[in-house]
């Protein structure tokens, strides 16, 4: 109950700053951001702020996990792949909105938690530990793909595990800062469409930043 009316008032702010999907709205409404905090952060929760969550990963801000999930538009029951689950907090809200969500993790520690956390809200969906820029192509081709990290340029990998008519949103350009990107499949080629500069911790794998 305490975290209601903080919750409410960040999905007033996200309102005013373009988030207009009555879905991204309803779902950011619902799921208790504060339980994918690290402990002693609760009540920052719900500030539009990146927070800590360990192993030099972050929980996004609110209006970033908003405006992703608006731009890639998961419908219900649509397949969406996401890439980087890190706290798990982004894959609440696309399953939220009805996705049947594959999400790949390349840091088992933080897996381990964010499956363990999204079970115990309930939630249904597949997860698995390795180098996401692989995608996971047992499952593909998907509605879309979801990238939660900076890469230095679009993944043709996971590109090619999108089904015509997909959207992958993917934030691309250096280490430092990013510029979030739709790509939409068609027929044979695809269609390109900058959204708006974000700043993302470096998609790490052999098609992102190699570490």
């Amino acid at each position: 109950m305490i975290y209601q009316r903080p919750r409410r008032e960040m999905v007033e702010r996200l309102k005013h700053r373009g988030i207009h999907d009555k879905h991204v709205l309803a779902a950011m409404e619902r799921v208790p951001r504060h339980l994918f905090v690290q402990p002693g952060m609760e009540f920052q929760a719900y500030d539009e702020k990146a927070l800590p969550i360990g192993f030099e990963q972050t929980i996004s801000h609110p209006y970033t996990v908003a405006l992703m999930t608006q731009v890639l538009q998961p419908e219900a029951s649509g397949k969406i792949l996401e890439i980087g689950t890190g706290s798990g907090y982004q894959a609440a809200v696309l399953l939220e909105c009805g996705a049947r969500l594959f999400t790949v993790e390349r840091i088992p520690p933080l897996a381990d938690r964010a499956k363990k956390k999204l079970e115990e809200l309930g939630y249904r969906f597949m997860l698995k530990t390795g180098d996401g820029t692989m995608g996971w192509p047992a499952y593909a081709p998907y509605d879309g793909i979801i990238i939660t990290a900076g890469a230095p340029v679009s993944p043709p990998t996971l590109l090619h595990q999108l089904k015509e008519g997909g959207r992958c949103v993917v934030p691309i350009g250096s280490e430092k800062g990013q510029m979030l990107t739709l790509f939409i499949r068609e027929k044979e080629s695809l269609r390109k469409m900058e959204i708006e500069p974000l700043s993302f911790v470096p998609l790490i794998g052999k098609h992102g930043w190699q570490k």
